[in-house]
């Protein structure tokens, strides 16, 4: 689940920048739901971090990338922070895939109600094609609503600080990826932050979606 959902992320943002007139990640073959380009790009943070961190139980840790050419950025910034928007975007088109997966499931009564404290938000009967359905759908859409907030906190290197570009003038948007560039150091600074400051975010959009799954 984290491989598909990291490679729609980086999908969309490939996608974009291609529509936007960037064909950088595509020229990679990242416009793909195929994850053995994004996995060629970043082998590390797609396989062996998450095997690593899952491995030692210290949650799952992950990162993928897709290239885009600065200088169209700088050119055209509106464009940029669109590509930069599409990544969530594509993670809680996921969410509501799969909210809609279990809504359905729950009145067919293919599903039953999980535990949901313990983010299992579905459950079937043990030994079933079912129950492994539950559980990936459940995982889907928790670990989609994380990526799409963490990602779209406005810190650097996270894409929320490029969609910050929608919201201000071309001029003000293209000083944003200037910035982006001259500020490369403190990307570090920005992920601790991101870190910090997601469960602040994370829990108040789950319990939000979550009302989408079960609506009583």
């Amino acid at each position: 689940m984290f491989l598909l959902s990291t490679t729609c992320h980086e999908a969309a943002h490939a996608l974009a920048a291609k529509i936007g007139g960037d064909s950088t990640a595509a020229e990679g073959g990242q416009v793909s739901l195929n994850p053995i380009p994004h996995i060629r790009r970043e082998p590390f943070g797609m396989v062996v971090m998450p095997l690593l961190s899952w491995l030692s139980q210290s949650g799952l840790i992950g990162w993928a990338s897709a290239p885009y050419d600065m200088l169209w950025a700088l050119r055209y910034p509106k464009r940029a922070a669109w590509m930069s928007l599409a990544g969530p975007a594509a993670n809680f088109g996921l969410v509501i895939v799969s909210a809609v997966a279990l809504r359905v499931g729950l009145m067919a009564g293919v599903f039953g109600y999980g535990d949901v404290s313990a983010y299992h938000l579905v459950e079937a009967p043990a030994g079933s094609p079912m129950e492994g359905v539950a559980t990936v759908l459940s995982v889907m859409f928790s670990m989609n609503i994380l990526l799409g907030c963490l990602n779209l906190l406005p810190f650097p290197p996270l894409d929320g600080y490029g969609v910050l570009g929608l919201f201000t003038t071309p001029n003000g948007a293209r000083r944003l990826q200037e910035w982006r560039v001259e500020y490369r150091s403190f990307a570090l600074i920005g992920l601790m932050l991101g870190w910090r400051l997601i469960d602040y975010v994370y829990g108040p959009v789950w319990g939000a979606f979550l009302h989408l799954v079960f609506p009583r």
